[in-house]
Formats: structure tokens, C-alpha cells, sequence
């Protein structure tokens, strides 16, 4: 008899994970519900809709029911799993015609994602106050913006999504106002050095930036027409709200191990929670993180369908542990490329270690090449002691996001900064320096 295998969630990682069963393992019997009506949704390019960087939607979802089940698999979509009994292994949910079904498993995979956290401040249920996660969300918005009489729009959150918002609405005409109560943007990812330059390339394109300012309320006669902070009032036709995500762990209902930071279903190098045969994978699960060389909380598609990727292998039977990940990530504002991986100087200061950071900028090709070719700025942390880098980040009007890959590796493999100064790296005018940033950033470290 087919070992039954049911995914709760079809995002990032419950697709990656349903694809790695369909296409390696022929004897299983797949199962996968979701809440929503559709798979797969690159959320990352909302901004680019929203900001008519991209003509349409379309080419925002690289999956679907249908594929789905074309492979073999079982979809049952805007189901939600009410419970799980995870003592008799037996799934619990309700369709969308309201009829309540029960489904035994043998191996079971969590892919139940994140949600936004919604601030609880007066003046939340007036018309035009958004959140932005899912397909409808950025489908909502679209389609309010076509109202021209909503011409200011507040984001409140510079985190990454909250940044790319700021953009694109810009690009789609309105007036902009970025709220947060942090002193600056980004400063999850980045030191302050790289911080202050994307504030400026926010200023510079007329993003109107309220950092250090608390949101308190907002006000209005049925829609919103004002954020009111700690310090000023801004007008407002639209407010957006990006302050960060939760894991979705209710399933778990104090049975399973959760990580005591966020709630986050904790996890081994297999993805495997506390539970032998229940798996957890994506943004309700932790992972373990290289640079910290601990278990972690990491929200990143990238993450998603890697650990949806092990979780999937391991249920089959095949073990693989996860080599760990570093957190790289990237942001493009107007042409201003921001890529980092691993720990930023700052947040090794917050953790404890004993770190410190050799920067260095430089033009990306030889100085004669007249055509193309921009500055980069490189910081490399790395711990004092032991040697081993720690993190990178690295800023350009030039496409460097290759780069970061190489410090990535260099963090999951332990790599000295003294071993980065002669290590091999090739030169053509054409693309580099003979004597380039990185090598120069760490020869000229501690």
C-alpha cells in the first residue's frame, strides 16, 4: 500500500516539497490542502505590478492546481485543516461548500507559511487600509489605485517589502510617505553605511521618509485620510502596512516543539519537528543558520523551497540534512543594488561576538574603462578570534548580486578572511580590477 504523505499549505515550500515527492518518488500517495485559490504566488513581485515594472500577474505564479495533479498529486484548494491529531494522524478540514472531512496520514509536511502582523491601532478598519502577502492583496490594491482621487499613500514598515512598496507606488504616480519607527531602512539586512545610501536614493526619487516615528493611529470619515505618529500627521489616501510576519503555528496546539523566540515550529537539519513523521517547512519553521552556527528564524522563499526540498526527500525515506543557510538577500531601488548574507557588524554586536569589518570602494572595472562603470562599496565581517567571516554586504549601480554567492559559501564553509586575500579571482577590464574590491577589502582587514 502507497505510503500517504499529506502538505498542509501549497506556497513556496509546500510546492517544492510536492514536486520533489511527485518527481523522485512514484509509490507515494500525495495529498496537499490550502486555504487559498491559488498556488504559488511570487509575492516578491507585487511591488513590480504594483509599479507596472511588469505588464500583469501572470508570470507571478510558476504553479497550479492543475500541474499539480497532472504529476498525481490530490489538491483540494480554499480547504482550511481545522486541526490535526497528530497522536492518531489524522487531518481534520472543512471545504469551501463547508463539508467537514478527515484524512489519515503516514507522513505529514507543515507548509502552513507566515501571516502579517496587524498592528492594533485605532482606525485599522477604515476603507483603504492594506496589508500585502497574498495575490488578492496586491489584486485589491491594484484596483483601488485606479481611483484617482487616492494620491497619497503611507507605507509604515522599510523593511524590505515596505521599501519596494515606497517605490512602486512612486512609479504609479502617487505621493509617498515611508513610515518607521527605527531610525533608518533596511536595518535588518545592513549596516548603516548601506542604510543612509538607500534613504538617500529614496529621497532623491521624492519618497518623503518619517523614520524614528511611531505610528499611533490614523483617522478618517469611513476611509483613512491620515497617519498620525508619535511626532507629526500625514495625509494619507491609502496606508500600506508591512511591519513584519508571524509563523502560522496554530496547528500545532502545544504539541509540537516551538521556537521560543517567535513561536516558529522548531526543526532539526531535516526539517523534522519534534514529532518523528510531522515535518515543517517555510515560514512557519525554523532553520538552522551558519553564521550564528544555531537554530534560527529566517523568512525567505529561498529558505522555503529549500527546506520544502529536504522535508520532502526525508518523508520519502531518503535522508538529507540541510548544509545550513546563511540568509542572503538583495533589494534593487531605482537601479541601486543592495545584496548582504549573513551578519551585519551590528546585529554581531547584539549577538555577543567579538567582530569587526573591513570595507573598501572602488570602480567595478579598470579605471580606463570610460563606458559602464560604476562604484562599489564591500563590507566584510568577520570574527576577530577564529578569523571566520561572518556576513557581507555589498552596494552598486552595477549588478553585483553575483558576488554575494561566493561570501554565502564562504560562511557555510567556515572560510577565513586571511584566505580570502589571495584567493584566486580572475581579471578582464571588461568585468573587473586586477587588484578588485574584494580582494583589496580583505587585505586591508585587522
Amino acid at each position: 500500500m502507497p505510503k500517504k504523505i499529506i502538505v498542509i499549505g501549497a506556497n513556496h515550500a509546500g510546492t517544492a516539497a510536492l514536486n520533489t515527492i511527485l518527481d523522485n518518488y512514484k509509490d507515494v500517495d500525495v495529498t496537499a490542502f490550502d486555504a487559498n485559490s491559488n498556488i504559488s504566488f511570487l509575492g516578491c513581485g507585487m511591488a513590480l505590478w504594483i509599479g507596472g515594472q511588469i505588464s500583469g500577474p501572470d508570470g507571478l505564479f510558476y504553479s497550479s492546481k492543475e500541474i499539480l495533479e497532472g504529476k498525481g498529486a490530490k489538491i483540494y484548494m480554499e480547504t482550511s485543516v481545522n486541526s490535526v491529531d497528530f497522536d492518531n494522524k489524522v487531518v481534520y478540514t472543512k471545504d469551501a461548500a463547508g463539508k467537514d472531512c478527515e484524512y489519515p496520514y503516514d507522513k505529514l509536511i507543515l507548509a502552513t507559511g507566515s501571516t502579517p502582523v496587524g498592528p492594533q491601532l485605532p482606525g485599522m478598519s477604515l476603507d483603504n487600509v492594506q496589508f500585502v502577502k497574498l495575490y488578492q492583496n496586491a489584486a485589491e490594491v491594484i484596483e483601488k489605485l485606479g481611483d484617482t482621487s487616492i494620491k497619497k499613500v503611507a507605507v509604515v514598515g522599510a523593511g524590505y517589502i515596505g521599501v519596494e512598496l515606497a517605490e512602486a507606488f512612486q512609479r504609479n504616480g502617487r505621493e509617498v510617505t515611508l513610515i518607521d519607527c527605527a531610525d533608518t531602512c533596511l536595518s535588518a539586512y545592513y549596516d548603516d553605511i548601506f542604510c543612509k545610501r538607500m534613504e538617500k536614493q529614496l529621497s532623491d526619487h521624492g519618497i518623503r521618509l518619517a523614520f524614528g516615528e511611531k505610528v499611533k493611529q490614523l483617522e478618517g470619515n469611513g476611509k483613512v485620510d491620515k497617519v498620525v505618529t508619535d511626532q507629526n500627521t500625514y495625509d494619507a489616501d491609502m496606508v500600506i502596512f508591512c511591519v513584519g510576519f508571524r509563523p502560522n503555528t496554530k496547528l500545532g496546539n502545544g504539541q509540537l516543539k516551538q521556537f521560543h523566540n517567535n513561536g516558529a515550529y522548531l526543526t532539526d537539519l531535516m526539517q523534522q519537528t519534534s514529532r518523528p513523521d510531522v515535518y515543517a517547512v517555510g515560514d512557519c519553521a525554523t532553520v538552522y543558520n551558519n553564521a550564528i552556527e544555531d537554530t534560527d528564524y529566517i523568512a525567505l522563499a529561498t529558505n522555503a523551497v529549500r527546506s520544502g526540498i529536504i522535508a520532502a526527500h526525508n518523508a520519502c525515506g531518503t535522508e538529507l540534512k540541510s548544509p545550513g543557510v546563511q540568509g542572503s538577500n538583495g533589494i534593487s531601488i531605482w537601479g541601486l543594488n543592495m545584496v548582504s548574507t549573513g551578519l551585519s557588524l551590528e546585529r554581531t554586536k547584539k549577538l555577543g561576538f567579538d567582530a569587526a569589518a573591513t570595507d573598501y570602494e572602488d570602480w567595478q572595472k579598470a579605471g580606463f574603462m570610460e563606458k559602464d562603470n560604476y562604484k562599489v562599496v564591500i563590507r566584510i565581517v568577520y570574527d576577530k578570534k577564529t578569523r571566520r567571516i561572518l556576513g557581507a554586504q555589498l552596494c552598486s549601480d552595477y549588478d553585483i548580486s553575483m558576488a554575494i554567492h561566493l561570501f554565502s559559501m564562504a560562511i557555510q564553509e567556515k572560510v577565513t578572511i586571511d584566505k580570502l586575500k589571495l584567493f584566486d579571482l580572475f581579471f578582464l577590464p571588461h568585468f573587473n580590477q586586477p587588484y578588485n574590491y574584494i580582494t583589496m577589502a580583505a587585505l586591508n582587514a585587522e
